[in-house]
This record gives C-alpha cells, structure tokens and sequence, in this order.
C-alpha cells in the first residue's frame, strides 16, 4: 500500500507541474529492505555428453524423364443423327400390266401392314394378287389367279421367343396344253388349289452356357384342289392333310455343343372314294397315309482357335408308309478357316428322308393331275465339298460339288392315261447326282448388288434315259444398282440348257434312245428389268419388264410360257 501511495504522489506531482504550479509537501515514512540470504539448494554435476538427435529422412522416389510422342489421328467424319429413320407399318403396291402374247390384262396388288420399333412386339400381315385374263392364240384357255394371304406375329423375350403364322393360298389355272382346235368342255380344264394352315414354335435362349436351351414347333396344312362340278362327285377331288411336331436341344460343355432333334411328320393323302371308280376303270380313288419320325444326334467341336469345326453324328428315321423302314444317315461335316474367314475349304457326308406331298409336286408343277402315287424322296448318301470365303469385303465367293444316290426322285412326264396330254403324271426313279456349282456375290453398301450362280448337274438313271424336265446346266445372274436413291434398277438373267421331255410318239425334233422317245426342249433364257422411282419416301412409281427377249419357250412339254409383259404402277408408304 506503501508503494501505492508514493506512486500516486509521484504522478500527482508529474501532473501538477504539468499545471505549471509549484507544490511542496513534507512527510515522514519508512523504507523496509528485505535482508539478504545465500542459495541453499546442493550443487549438482551436469552430464558434458549431448545426445545426438536422430533425423529420419522420407523413401525418395526415383524419377526418370520420359519423352511421350503423340501420333496424328485423321479426324472421323462422324453424321450427327437427331432421330432414326421414320418407319412406315402399312406398304401398298397397286399395277397393272398386259402379255403382248395373250393381250391379256394383269391387274397386280400388294399390302404389306407390319409393326415399327418394337423390342418385344412382332406382328404383321400380307396379301397379294396377281391375276391374267388373256389367252394364248391356238392354245386352250390359259387364264390365271393367284391369291395369297399371311398374317403372322411373335413375341420377343429376353430368355426365349415366340413365333407364329398363317397362311391362306387360292390359286386358280387351267390345262392350257392343248390346240384349240379340239373340242373340250372348259370344266375339264379348271383346277384351283386351296391352301390353308398354320405354324407355331418356341425357342430358348439362355445364355448361361451350362443351361439347356431347347425348341419345340409345330404345324398343320390342309391342301385341296378342285372340286368337281356335279355335287354327287365332290369327294373326287385331292385331299392333303399335313401335321408336323418338330423338337431340338444342345447344350454347350466347354468346346462341345451336345444336340439332338426329333420330329414327328404325318401326311395323309386322299383321292375320290376308297375302292371305287370316276371316270373310268383305272381312275380309282385311293388313300395313303405318310408317318416320318427321326432322331437326329449330334456333337459339334472347334478348336485352334475356333479356326478348325467339326460336327459329327447320325439321323435315324423310321419311315412308316406301306411298310415300317428304318434308315440310318452319317452327319459329318468338317471345315477350316485360313487367313481369318478369307478362305473356307469345307467337306461333309449327309442323307436323309424326304417327304413328298401333294403340294410339293403342284407346287414344282402345277399342271399335274390329282390321282398321283406319293413316294418319300430316299437319298441314301450325299457326299459334298468345296471351298467358300471372300475375296474383299465387297465379294464373296463359293466353288463346290457334290455327289448323291437318290432313290424315288419324282419326274413329271405328259400323262395320256387320264388326260388328252395336257396333264402330267409322277413316276420315280434311282439316279446318281453329280454337281458342280461356284457363285460369286458383290455388295458396294446399298448402291450396288450382284450374283452370279453357275451350276451343272449329271443325273445317271436306272430306267430312264433323262431326268425328265431337268436342266443340265443353270445360269442364274442377278443385280440392283441404286441412282442416288431416286432410281432403283434391277436386272434378273436365268439361262437353261438340257432339259427333255419324255413324249409317246414319233414327231418334230423326236429322237429315240433305249426305247424311250425324247424331245429337247431347247434353251431357256428369261431376262427381267425394272426400274423403279423414288419420287419422296413414300412414293414412288415402278415399270416392270419381264421376258425383255419374247422367247416362248416350253418351261414343260407344251405348254408354252408368256412371252414379253409388261408392269407398271404406284407405291406408297402410309
């Protein structure tokens, strides 16, 4: 308190001369001094070493300098799409053209209804007609029509599909093949083929690959042909009733797939009344039933890098027709890749049984008569091989041959039994088949189009001379060529040469080998040309040539084909 005091006198004396006034005090007091004292605490020794601090220094990364180059890319012209492409679900196709060797008019239609974009939806439909009403000068009547209707749909799953389709076909003809000069009732000359059925199938497609996929279909088809006039006859007409069940599996094990099919196919066949008679003694009805069933096992396997496939197994069909057979076919197939897919040679050995029904004859020849025998098609060995790849990747190419034992293969010859001639029968024999065949295909984006097939077959039979209306050597050559998408044109080119007719008599240009009297039937070249408009995507205008060289020739034993035609007309895109 003491030292507070005299401080505040001092400052109190500092401010008063500040003041310039003069002040004096006097006054006792007391200075205290504290006494003085020695250290008591010991003395000590202090240690002389000084520890050494340890420095730790971090793992330096070693660095080395790199020089990167960067190479100059060619910049990618890429076209920005703001939308696809718009798609149309309805086509329509409406002509009309005319047979300068019948003077006939050919009214041509065509509707196309098929669903857009769709990832699980498939769906549509299709009709067509074509129709002529001209006759052949000197030749019976020679009109036709033709209907077909098709209405089909699917569905689209992520582990298996759907598909289904049926099918509507009126065709109506006649027996043109005569001279006009001879009497005949017209009825006698009609024919229409009615054809009617339905498919359905399903399919699997799991893509673990230790999983069983497998597939399951089936169809049936009803075949008819004309009925006849008189009401009390009606039964005398063809009746073909067709069922197929058709089921496959294959499982893949590491570089194996293990497959296996088998099918049940079933055709009945029915002519006129069982044991009794139409139009004379031999014309008698008739009825045969047709059962196939086969087993069909196979391994396939590849190795060297996928380069080398191989498939081996067997077919074992049971053919249950007059009597119960069983054949047995090889499936062996063998082929290599060299030079990444540039060339493919490939051999392989296979057979198998054939059905055949009404409508697979009319529908090769469409002039025959109703009462026909059905034998099933035996090719007991079909050896094959050759060599396909490319030759860039606009061309490809395929050069191969092969060579079969076929036994009941169906040759149609003018029947005179029950017909004036204008008719055809079936009559069947063993042949050996030797061809040679080589194609060549070229493809620039959508502007350019081209194929070329050559291809010459030697038929060697037991008891006939020739395989009647059979060519020996076929040139088939076809191409588009797209004019800045505005026009469209495209060339069909079919050449035949070989081909005889088996006849029953001495004539014009008959000759006679091993008791049998054949008739060249002369070559066959049938050109086609059209062009077609692009007036905007959904118009457009088209002209269609067809046998541009007027050759009648005979595509069977008299009966001559339509000479040059003509088609034009309109599509549209709604």
């Amino acid at each position: 308190m003491k030292q507070l005091a005299l401080t505040f006198l001092a400052i109190l004396a500092v401010t008063t001369s500040a003041q310039a006034q003069d002040h004096t005090l006097i006054g006792n007091a007391t200075r205290k001094i504290d006494p003085a004292y020695r250290i008591t605490p010991s003395p000590q020794i202090i240690d002389t070493t000084i520890p050494m601090v340890v420095v730790k220094y971090p793992l330096l990364p070693l660095k080395f300098q790199t020089d990167a180059e960067v190479n100059q890319i060619s910049p990618v012209s890429i076209r920005t799409i703001d939308k696809l492409k718009e798609l149309y679900n309805t086509y329509v196709k409406l002509g009309v053209g005319t047979d300068f060797a019948t003077g006939g008019i050919m009214p041509l239609g065509e509707i196309y209804f098929d669903a857009t974009r769709s990832r699980k939806f498939l769906y549509g439909a299709h009709v067509k007609h074509l129709s002529n009403w001209g006759d052949f000068q000197g030749l019976q009547n020679s009109t036709f029509d033709r209907t077909k209707v098709n209405l089909y749909g699917g569905i689209n799953e992520r582990r298996y599909t759907l598909r289904s389709n049926i099918h509507y076909n009126n065709q109506g003809l006649h027996y043109y093949g005569l001279s006009d000069t001879i009497a005949i009732a017209g009825d006698s000359l009609n024919q229409r083929f009615h054809d009617t059925g339905f498919d359905f199938s399903y399919a699997s497609h799991k893509k673990d690959s230790a999983t069983l996929n497998f597939g399951l279909g089936i169809m049936y088809n009803n075949f008819q042909g004309r009925k006849p006039p008189r009401e009390d006859f009606s039964d005398w007409r063809a009746r073909e009733n067709a069922f197929d069940f058709n089921s496959n599996a294959w499982y893949r094990l590491g570089r194996e797939i293990y497959a296996a099919e088998f099918n049940v196919r079933w055709n009945g066949y029915k002519y006129g009344v069982l044991d009794s008679m139409y139009a004379n003694a031999l014309d008698t009805g008739f009825v045969q039933k047709n059962t196939i069933v086969n087993l069909k096992p196979t391994i396939t396997t590849q190795f060297m890098d996928d380069r080398f496939k191989a498939k081996v197994g067997l077919d074992l069909v049971f053919d249950a027709r007059e009597k119960t057979r069983a054949h047995i076919y090889p499936v062996v197939e063998v082929k290599y890749s060299m030079l990444n897919d540039l060339f493919i040679p490939y051999v392989g050995l296979r057979g198998g049984l054939t059905q055949t029904t009404f409508k697979s004859l009319t529908g090769e020849n469409e002039f025959m008569r109703s009462n026909v025998q059905l034998r099933n098609e035996h090719k007991a060995i079909d050896l094959y091989g050759g060599i396909k790849g490319t030759l860039s990747k606009r061309m490809s190419f395929n050069i191969g041959g092969s060579f079969a034992n076929v036994k009941d293969i169906a040759l149609f010859t003018t029947d005179t039994l029950f017909s004036l001639g204008n008719k055809f029968g079936v009559i069947y024999d063993t042949v050996n088949v030797a061809t040679i065949e080589g194609s060549l295909s070229y493809q620039l984006k959508e502007k350019i189009k081209a194929d070329a097939i050559v291809r010459y077959t030697s038929y060697n039979l037991v008891n006939n001379s020739y395989a009647w209306n059979r060519p020996n050597l076929e040139v088939i050559l076809r191409g588009s060529y797209n004019l800045f998408d505005k026009f469209i044109f495209n060339l069909d080119l079919n050449l035949e040469q070989g081909r005889r007719a088996l006849v029953y008599a001495p004539g014009e240009g008959v000759t006679q080998e091993n008791l049998q009297y054949v008739k060249s039937l002369g070559f066959l070249a049938d050109a086609n040309l059209g062009v077609e408009y692009r007036y905007n995507p959904r118009i457009s205008a088209f002209i269609q040539a067809n046998n541009v060289a007027s050759q009648r020739y005979n595509r069977w034993f008299d009966y001559p084909v339509q000479s040059f035609q003509v088609l034009g007309g309109v599509t549209f895109r709604l």
